[in-house]
């Protein structure tokens, strides 16, 4: 249970001071969920206003914030003749010049009492120049001396969302803030020491309370602080999830390595050296006592499949089975058509197990599965839904990882009798989001691709210049080349100015005739199935699509690939869409069509697709560019999302979080001892609970 000390951050929002029915939902809006209080300790500030800078009228510097004190000298109202649109001007001035403060849309009676005719006022905004005189519109702040007395001089600055005004949230936080209790240390007492960390609450106390401007920036201490307290809680949360895979109901698996050296001979291609380390490294945890979860990173196009089925073949070699799990039917029928073809010619029978199986089909598959004569399953999350049953499932492998949760990994893995896990992931991550997103498992990295891989040809091109696009393509599929087309939009939408598939691909069509094909992510499977097979087998040379192509499909023939408003993607979809072409022996190119004017972040994206193709170089930049909230889409099942840590700034502290998990599980793994006990507590309070079931459970 949660420990009591923390009950006061996970009561509502509504309970706070200042928060009726009108702020509730507002609050909800902002953080995402039914607001409570912790969600408003953790809605850290964005900035801060200074506040600082008191000087005379003089002195003061233009175009920034400054606090003055000045004496009311006369009001100005808008002219009976003027339109409602003039502003009200009242000119104040101290012992060194004047300034006149203009107001829109203020009511006349709240000036005259705010600023009355020969009071003493301090006034606190951005001072900037007019046509020669001074002028400050909309001061933030007009104040008595008693009230410029209790004014923050650094002021922090929150995300809002509208309807909700920064005086009202920041005294609703100030609340909030109230009801953090004291919390006993759970971090090592000389790291604290060493990095000059305040404790945890003195960290938030000075995050929303900023003396300096420095105090709200990721490098402060404050921030370091509750940056690492938040990583260090999804370390030990991970260090659980994989504790209890590893417990000791691992088994060995051990191959015989016959059908495996069959199966080589007849590949059409060698091994790289990366390839055959990986295999190594899954045969080793194989064979060992404990349970394997391994992630298998490899850039697209490194042969991760061809792994993986050497690795399942170790399985079927040791008398069990396996199952390949994947995020669409289009990869998994693709998948299957493969392994089948392969396991075939030495003895291993491989099954595809979908949605779209009729009864008696499914009944036969299931039986054939339960009863061990089917070796190899190939399918998607129907694998892990439906009730099927195994006569020894050795080893799960789950393609494309990021789109399936920890939990729908540990749903199929229990399936198995201590089943070894094998994950996949063609979208290279950079080495900060391998420890926070796959921080439960060991890591081996493809960075080399196949013999035959072909390099890609990446060009810009404003979309006015779509005609010579298209000319461009008339020559190309003369020569029988095979294109796709991808857009952003299955149909046309009245508030997003994109091409739509649909649209493009009547367009194509009247250009190209019977040579073009559409796929969507919103067609029947039937129909997607077609289309495919069309392209793929030449009678169709243009494929538009959306990017229900991104993983997986593989067509060697297709050497060219038009992506359309690619602007709008992000670098790791853009590295996935063009990597279905090059893999064949043409020439291949990557035609990014974009809309301008670029912002300064689009650009730089677009640039780093035409200038690398290493999948790694372009992880990093994204990070860089986007940071790790969209690098993969923190909204995808089993992604971790955090409040206070950013990867971009935080990464070396993931890295030390790692390693204290690493050595607090190994040392307490039930988290029993009194240091145990404390780290629990920061466990619930960064809403880790379900580790804590874990750990519960032993």
């Amino acid at each position: 249970m949660r420990p009591t000390l923390l009950n006061p951050l996970f009561t509502a929002a509504k309970t706070l001071h200042g928060v009726g029915a009108k702020i509730a939902p507002l609050l909800d809006r902002l953080v995402g969920r039914d607001a409570r209080t912790i969600d408003l300790v953790f809605h850290l500030p964005t900035g801060v206003i200074d506040r600082r800078s008191r000087p005379k009228i003089a002195e003061a510097q233009r175009d920034q914030v400054v606090t003055l004190e000045v004496r009311v000298v006369n009001h100005q109202p808008p002219g009976q003749s003027r339109s409602g649109k003039a502003p009200f001007k009242v000119l104040v001035e101290d012992e060194t010049g004047d300034v006149t403060l203009i107001f829109f849309h203020n009511s006349p009676a709240w000036i005259a009492k705010s600023l009355p005719v020969g009071a003493t006022r301090w006034i606190s905004g951005r001072l900037d120049q007019w046509d020669g005189h001074l002028q400050m519109v909309h001061p933030d702040r007009v104040m008595t001396a008693e009230e410029v007395a209790t004014m923050p001089a650094v002021e922090p600055i929150y995300g809002l969302t509208e309807g909700l005004f920064p005086r009202v949230l920041s005294r609703i936080v100030a609340d909030a803030l109230a009801r953090v209790p004291v919390l006993p240390e759970w971090l090592d007492e000389n790291r604290v020491i060493l990095r000059g960390w305040p404790a945890f609450h003195e960290a938030i106390a000075r995050l929303h309370g900023p003396q300096t401007p420095v105090d709200v920036e990721a490098t402060s201490p404050a921030h370091q602080r509750l940056a690492y307290d938040e990583l260090l809680a999804s370390q030990l949360a991970l260090a659980s999830v994989r504790g209890r895979l590893r417990q000791a109901d691992g088994r060995r698996t051990l191959g015989t390595g016959v059908l495996a050296g069959q199966l080589e001979a007849i590949l059409p291609f060698r091994l790289t050296d990366g390839q055959a380390q990986a295999l190594a490294e899954i045969r080793a945890d194989l064979a060992a006592p404990e349970r394997m979860l391994r992630l298998l990173q490899g850039d697209v196009g490194s042969g991760k499949t061809v792994v993986a089925l050497l690795a399942m073949v170790t399985s079927v070699e040791a008398g069990r089975q396996a199952a390949l799990m994947v995020p669409t039917e289009i990869l998994a029928r693709q998948h299957f058509e493969r392994l089948a073809a392969l396991g075939a010619q030495v003895g291993i029978r491989v099954t595809l197990v979908t949605g779209r199986d009729k009864p008696k089909e499914r009944e036969a598959k299931l039986a054939a599965l339960a009863a061990g004569e089917t070796q190899i399953v190939v399918g998607t999350h129907a694998l892990f839904t439906d009730p099927i049953a195994f006569r020894d499932l050795g080893l799960v492998v789950v393609d494309e990882q990021h789109r399936f949760g920890v939990n729908q990994r540990l749903a199929l893995a229990e399936k198995g009798t201590a089943a070894d896990m094998l994950v996949m992931t063609a979208t290279p991550i950079p080495r900060t989001l391998v420890m926070t997103v796959f921080g439960d498992m060991d890591v081996s990295i493809l960075r080399e691709k196949p013999a035959g891989r072909q390099p890609i040809t990446t060009v810009l091109v404003n979309a006015e210049r779509l005609e010579d696009v298209v000319a461009g393509l008339a020559r190309a599929i003369r020569d029988g080349a095979r294109v796709y087309w991808v857009c952003p939009l299955v149909t046309e939408s009245e508030f997003v100015d994109l091409v739509a598939a649909e649209d493009r691909y009547r367009a194509l069509r009247e250009a190209f005739g019977d040579a073009v094909r559409l796929v969507h992510g919103q067609m029947k499977p039937a129909e997607k199935d077609a289309a495919m097979a069309d392209f793929a087998a030449g009678r169709a040379q243009i494929l538009v699509a959306t990017t229900v192509i991104e993983v997986g499909v593989d067509v060697p023939e297709a050497s060219i690939i038009v992506i359309e408003h690619a602007e709008r993607f992000g670098l790791a979809q853009l590295h996935q869409l063009r990597g279905r072409v090059g893999r064949g022996q043409a020439k291949s190119s990557c035609v990014l069509v974009y809309k301008g004017p670029l912002g300064e972040t689009s650009e730089a994206r677009l640039r780093v697709m035409r200038d690398t193709e290493d999948g790694f170089v372009i992880a990093e930049e994204d990070l860089r560019l986007r940071g790790e909230g969209e690098l993969i889409g923190t909204r995808q099942s089993g992604l971790p999302t955090y409040r206070v840590a950013r990867l971009d700034a935080h990464g070396s502290l993931l890295a030390a979080a790692r390693e204290e998990a690493a050595a607090i599980f190994a040392a307490d793994p039930h988290l029993q001892s009194e240091r145990g006990e404390r780290l629990r507590t920061l466990l619930y309070l960064f809403e880790r609970d379900a580790a804590v079931r874990l750990l519960s459970a032993g």
